[in-house]
């Protein structure tokens, strides 16, 4: 909304400052800011207000230290969150832009899944919260969505650079380094020269013609990211601060890469997939940065909040929907290792279970408990220690990630 406002003072009054809203990387940071203020200073009240509410979490009795102190701490925080990112977001970005409307509709649909799974779990007191086929069905009907947008929307496209024969300086001076804009089913495959992947030559074996029904790859691919990363956002959520300290590491890096899929300049540079109106996505990601980061603050060792599965489904779509927008969904294995991890642990270790209890007559486990940050809380060490050294290994991995922009 500001944005449309400042843009009306700069154009018609020639308002002083009004330019600096059409500048991405202001409107970024500034959108960092705010949702860092709100999510700390209305954090508190929001608290509050689910203690009065009585909206506290059932803990179920793991044997895990320090783990029965935590009953009663509010839930549901995920709340804070979500309207710390949404109330930049609607103040600083453009609302028009394809890719805003894409996030604001995962951050909406995930919020109402994972509030409906928190609500029964708090006040119909059923520990086990919203059935898991309910769950998928609205993972799958959101892929649906975005995948949908994304590939029919002729907003979205993508532009790819020209051979050097192709190049041609125009009238201006200026080198055309970037064909067309065109529709595509492309995306990024890290650590190879010619780094790009059509998901649409899945179907070659249709013969001719084939690239026409690359859209039912390209959904199909989009609904399995979005289940898979927004389950292993929910499953990293066990000991206080990890799954928001590590997503917002994970969400930094997509912030960057957003911001040069979305910058012609630096898309050349790099040599990267260029992909118009996408940098826009900066102002939300980083909106959503700073609302993670401001709700870290009451959700560290020892947590005064929660931030149930409201919070963690949500973050976990977000990022997803972050990643394929900018066609880097196939690098989220490298960045948010740690969800991957998590996830790992707990199918590792239900599979072989059932394997060993099918053959030997009882169930044996690889760890002491999954997913893997209770290993280790079994093991002995604090849930402080096992969190930083989680957040250590996200940054180098996130390092690495953004490494990847250059080692092909």
């Amino acid at each position: 909304m500001l944005y449309y406002l400042f843009d009306y003072l700069e154009t018609h009054f020639n308002f002083p400052g009004a330019g600096l809203f059409q500048f991405i990387t202001f409107r970024a940071a500034t959108a960092f800011i705010l949702a860092l203020l709100v999510s700390s200073i209305f954090g508190k009240r929001i608290i509050n207000f689910l203690r009065k509410q009585q909206v506290g979490e059932s803990i179920r009795d793991l044997g895990l230290e320090g783990q029965i102190q935590k009953a009663g701490t509010p839930t549901m925080g995920g709340i804070i969150i979500i309207f710390s990112t949404l109330i930049p977001v609607l103040l600083l970005t453009k609302l028009t832009n394809i890719y805003i409307i894409i996030l604001l509709i995962t951050t909406i649909w995930m919020g109402l899944i994972g509030f409906l799974d928190d609500y029964i779990k708090v006040f119909k007191k059923d520990k086990s919260g919203l059935q898991g086929k309910f769950k998928i069905l609205g993972q799958v009907g959101l892929g649906l969505i975005v995948g949908s947008i994304l590939y029919f929307n002729d907003n979205v496209t993508i532009k790819e650079q020209l051979p050097i024969a192709q190049q041609i300086v125009q009238q201006d001076g200026k080198r055309q380094v970037f064909g067309e804009a065109h529709k595509s089913t492309k995306t990024t495959v890290p650590f190879f020269k010619n780094n790009e992947l059509d998901y649409s030559s899945v179907l070659s074996f249709l013969g001719e013609g084939h690239e026409k029904y690359g859209w039912i790859v390209f959904i199909f691919v989009t609904i399995f990211i979005i289940a898979a990363f927004s389950n292993g956002a929910n499953l990293t959520d066990g000991i206080d601060g990890l799954a928001t300290g590590s997503s917002a590491i994970i969400v930094v890096v997509l912030g960057l890469f957003a911001w040069v899929s979305g910058n012609i300049i630096f898309s050349d540079y790099l040599d990267v997939m260029y992909i118009p109106n996408s940098g826009e996505m900066t102002v939300y990601i980083l909106a959503f940065a700073g609302a993670l980061i401001g709700f870290l603050w009451y959700n560290t060792y020892p947590a005064q909040v929660f931030m149930g599965d409201t919070g963690s489904l949500t973050i976990g779509g977000i990022i997803a929907v972050i990643a394929i927008s900018i066609r880097k969904e196939l690098l989220l294995p490298i960045l948010a290792g740690i969800f991957v991890i998590e996830n790992l642990s707990v199918i590792l270790q239900v599979s072989y279970f059932k394997y060993t209890r099918k053959k030997y007559g009882e169930g044996r486990r690889i760890f002491k408990m999954s997913p893997l940050h209770h290993h280790y809380q079994k093991s002995g060490y604090h849930e402080s220690k096992i969190v930083v050294r989680f957040w250590i290994v996200g940054i180098l991995l996130a390092v690495f990630t953004i490494v990847t922009l250059k080692l092909r």
